[in-house]
């Protein structure tokens, strides 16, 4: 049963100037996160894309960032290139809160835009 869903869209020109200032990544990205973006031509475009999957996931949860910052939230890929949400505890808690198991992402980009989808799942 979907227990929610939510979407949003992020500027990548935006996020390049915000990823200027390290203390920005450092608060708002896991350490996974930072490790990818430090390897990558296009660093702004993939923050982008993992921001609005922050975004898109407390949207679905309907509590906005309460209880759970946007380095609580980490994204990872899994084996097939896929984005997916890394299960922390705080994730964890919120998800059982909202009466979801699982939490599905897609993530895109067009242009200056990157925008994600999160999907809450449960019984």
């Amino acid at each position: 049963m979907i227990r929610g869903l939510g979407c949003d869209v992020c500027a990548i020109s935006r996020m390049q100037k915000m990823m200027e200032n390290p203390r920005f990544l450092a608060r708002h990205f896991t350490e996974y996160e930072q490790a990818y973006l430090a390897g990558r031509k296009t660093a702004a475009q993939s923050a982008a894309g993992f921001f609005a999957a922050k975004e898109a996931l407390v949207k679905a949860l309907g509590t906005g960032f309460i209880g759970l910052m946007p380095g609580d939230i980490g994204v990872r890929h899994d084996e097939n290139g896929a984005p997916c949400y890394e299960m922390g505890e705080k994730l964890a808690q919120a998800l059982a809160a909202r009466g979801a198991r699982r939490a599905f992402l897609s993530i895109s980009h067009d242009g200056d835009t990157a925008m994600a989808v999160a999907l809450l799942e449960g019984d």
